[in-house]
């Protein structure tokens, strides 16, 4: 029989945002594990919040959220997000109007994304295994090249001018490379690669530079070492196990995190945590893959990377156990060779999602 919450256990209350494509599946698929992995430790409770905040709200009303839509986020521990984007909405749209408008002012300005190449699976590199590909790559979220700055002018025009301004502050970069530092300090090789492009940046790059070696001295025990962003990507695919922790910019990290899941394996296994370290808001945890209309509705999409952002969220809430034995959960099932087909397998979302549930049961048995 499955265990219930303890007396005065914590129950955690969670806002759930599907919003496209598939991250409708997915995130069932992510409540349902979490719901049982609950119930079967007993340990805490878990209660969930659904938003319809989505593309096709956006198109039925012209906003993805309400005009009270972070105070209603407030109320909550944590915020499961699934993907956004549609074919009929601009991307720039989309993004602004949902997952940035919740990052920026909820002040989660360190995103966190681990990568590792899971049992059972395999990396597109050569002699690449289990164990050779562990990193964790710290990006900043809050500002650089995504602050929002710039504009359009003489629209039309054979002049028309766009400016995209990337900022850089002392603050946010001195919070994040805290944050990466101690990421790293508390990783068993503490080793610590910043990215950067201060050669033709010369400005916000050099002041990411300085800021990073300024607080790298609080940190003796972190061996540090500097990349630019375009040797970086060498670096990722030429010696994967020289890399441990990284730490980049809003816009090289996005890059670089998508390849560094790509070389795990699949984008479909890729976790997120956007975290508001001062836990002053309720962080956000997502699945990095994206919307994938080309597969919604086909009962195909990977549910890994979710229930791994779901194990972040755990271990970010102080569930230790918990977040362990999902993951477990999850290493088990990819070792069985249960697995969707861009990971190899044949398996589909519900086969993956209640093998993990069985896993889970089993482990507790």
């Amino acid at each position: 029989m499955a265990a219930v919450p303890l007396s005065g256990a914590k129950t955690y209350s969670i806002a759930a945002i599907p919003a496209d494509g598939i991250g409708a599946e997915v995130v069932d698929a992510g409540i349902s594990v979490l719901r049982v992995l609950s119930r079967t430790l007993g340990t805490f409770g878990i209660e969930f919040e659904n938003y319809d905040w989505s593309s096709e709200r956006y198109k039925k009303t012209g906003q993805y959220m309400p005009d009270d839509a972070l105070d209603q986020l407030r109320k909550h521990d944590a915020i499961l997000f699934g993907a956004v984007g549609a074919p009929d909405v601009p991307d720039h749209i989309s993004l602004w109007g949902l997952r940035l408008a919740i990052c920026q002012p909820l002040q989660q300005y360190a995103n966190v994304r681990p990568t590792r190449i899971l049992p059972g699976t395999q990396s597109p590199l050569r002699r690449c295994g289990p164990g050779d590909l562990d990193w964790v790559i710290v990006r900043e979220n809050s500002e650089g090249e995504y602050a929002g700055q710039g504009g359009r002018s003489h629209v039309g025009q054979a002049w028309e001018t766009a400016t995209e301004v990337s900022i850089f502050t002392r603050h946010g970069i001195t919070r994040i490379m805290r944050f990466a530092f101690e990421v790293a300090q508390k990783r068993p090789r503490k080793l610590l690669t910043v990215v950067s492009k201060s050669n033709a940046q010369r400005n916000g790059m050099v002041l990411w530079d300085e800021v990073a070696t300024e607080v790298g001295q609080e940190y003796p025990d972190v061996t540090v070492d500097k990349m630019l962003v375009d040797a970086m990507t060498v670096r990722m695919v030429e010696k994967p196990k020289s890399l441990d922790t990284i730490v980049a910019t809003n816009l090289h990290a996005d890059i670089l995190s998508d390849l560094a899941a790509a070389l795990a394996g699949s984008i479909g296994i890729a976790p997120t945590s956007n975290l508001d370290p001062t836990r002053q808001n309720p962080s956000m945890f997502e699945p990095i893959h994206g919307s994938a209309f080309d597969i919604t509705g086909k009962g195909i999409a990977n549910p890994v990377a979710t229930f791994w952002t779901a194990v972040e969220m755990l271990a970010w809430l102080g569930e230790q156990e918990a977040s362990e034995k999902l993951m477990k959960a999850i290493e088990k099932v990819c070792e069985s060779g249960i697995t969707t087909c861009d990971l190899g397998g044949t398996a589909t979302t519900k086969q993956v999602t209640e093998a993990v549930i069985r896993e889970i049961g089993e482990a507790s048995g």
